[in-house]
């Protein structure tokens, strides 16, 4: 009786001029490089932000101080409208959408309001 059973594949099916899907292009190595360089970037930009923002409420606390001691109120909205207007002309020359600058700045006065609503008591 004939032997029916399939010879094995050979060890290498993959054809010499091709790549196999799951081997990563020749260049990974420059595009990680690429890609660590753009994220250390936003890194640093992103800690340049907590440091601004630290360095605002610093003085948004010694206004709601001020504020407290004078008898104002804790929420300017005059100000607050002046001052999203004014950011909102910002961000369209810096060529960032007005949208996204005024929700972070209604975001940022909020928690202002908020500090100085808590410097009233």
């Amino acid at each position: 009786m004939p032997d029916t059973t399939p010879a094995a594949p050979p060890a290498d099916t993959t054809p010499a001029d091709t790549t196999p899907a799951d081997t990563p292009p020749a260049d990974t190595t420059r595009a990680d490089t690429t890609l660590a360089d753009f994220r250390a970037s936003i890194d640093n930009i992103d800690a340049a932000l907590v440091f601004l923002l630290a360095e605002r409420f610093k003085v948004t606390q010694k206004v709601g101080a001020y504020k407290a001691a004078a008898g104002l109120p804790a929420a300017d909205p005059a100000r607050e409208k002046e001052q999203v207007f004014r950011l909102r002309t910002l961000a369209m020359s810096a060529r960032l959408d007005p949208e996204f600058s005024e929700k972070f700045l209604r975001f940022i006065i909020d928690e202002v309001i908020r500090h100085h609503a808590g410097q009233q008591v």
